[in-house]
């Protein structure tokens, strides 16, 4: 293999340059020309290439975002569309791929190494950490200290006037970001799409706060539940405190990524070459019990969550709530 190309896909997440600059340098330290590909598949199909240099990568590894950019492609969900994407990476040389994005950015790496001769290495990057297969993924530690920030923020405000604050988080379908947001922060509720939660018990355990003297109320809301504004109108009829919603939204996804992600990424997108040099293909990267694992694709993304931690955090956040 004498030529890679790296691209990032799908949502961005604080991390993503830190593990381009690792893909990029490792690549080069071991005598590979590696490509830059801009705005994910679409830019592929598209040709936007450029070679990349260390000094390419100078500066990067603080900064949130993609310096490639991304995109999502409809196009590039259809055969014809990943026959144009293989076509170009004939042009440009490029013998292996490197996806740094999420469930739909790897299953496009899968489709286009099952259908064409190119090798694809999967990098976890989104800040949902909603892929099973790794215990963390590239951004998701700096969205929860995102997160702890501004509920930090909202906690002042809502002992103050003495309100319950509903926050919603991002997730979609996982709720990582409220569970670990809300622990850190001294959540009193969690309200997350893995866990089932009665309405009634929460505007009991809020109403029974305040007649013990509790000056606020903090409820962290996976997005994949429902709206926060909906839930804090509901929550103020019932129990007749003020309440107030606040959906924090993209800013979640911005910032200087952490300590913990410039590492975690940078670790995840050396192997990522590695596995490229070893003639490994369909392989995703991950981390599990703070070691770097890879696994196939298709294994990765039908795994579960391992539920026994997940709930132990979630039950430990109901015992120190309240």
């Amino acid at each position: 293999m004498r030529t890679i190309g790296v691209l990032t896909s799908g949502g961005d997440a604080p991390g993503m340059n830190a593990a381009i600059r690792a893909v990029v340098r490792t690549g080069i330290a071991n005598g590979l020309r590696v490509m830059g590909i801009q705005r994910g598949y679409s830019g592929l199909m598209n040709g936007e290439i450029f070679e990349m240099t260390r000094s390419s990568v100078s500066d990067i590894i603080q900064r949130g975002g993609t310096i490639l950019k991304s995109a999502r492609s409809a196009e590039f969900r259809t055969p014809e569309g990943r026959k144009k994407a293989y076509n170009v990476l004939k042009v440009f040389g490029i013998e292996g791929l490197v996806v740094i994005g999420g469930d739909g950015s790897f299953t496009g790496a899968k489709l286009l190494s099952d259908e064409w001769d190119i090798k694809t290495v999967g990098i976890p990057g989104t800040i949902d950490n909603d892929l099973a297969y790794t215990d963390y993924t590239i951004g998701f530690d700096t969205a929860v200290n995102t997160v702890l920030d501004a509920i930090n923020k909202l906690r002042d405000t809502s002992t103050s006037h003495e309100r319950v604050s509903v926050v919603e988080v991002m997730g979609r379908h996982c709720g990582d970001i409220a569970l670990y947001a809300g622990l850190a922060g001294g959540a009193e509720s969690i309200i997350i799409p893995e866990e089932d939660y009665n309405f009634d018990e929460l505007c009991k355990t809020i109403i029974e706060g305040k007649v013990k003297g509790k000056l606020h109320n903090l409820i962290l809301l996976a997005e994949g539940i429902g709206g926060a504004e909906e839930l804090a109108k509901k929550i103020e009829e019932v129990t007749g405190i003020e309440s107030r919603a606040t959906v924090l939204g993209h800013i979640q996804r911005g910032g200087s990524p952490t300590a913990f992600d410039r590492i975690l990424a940078s670790r995840l997108g050396a192997r990522a070459v590695e596995l490229l040099l070893e003639g490994k293909s369909k392989r995703v990267v991950g981390i599990r019990d703070n070691k770097i694992v890879d696994f196939d694709i298709t294994e990765a993304l039908e795994m579960e969550k391992r539920r026994d931690d997940h709930r132990k955090l979630y039950e430990l956040s109901k015992i120190l709530g309240y």
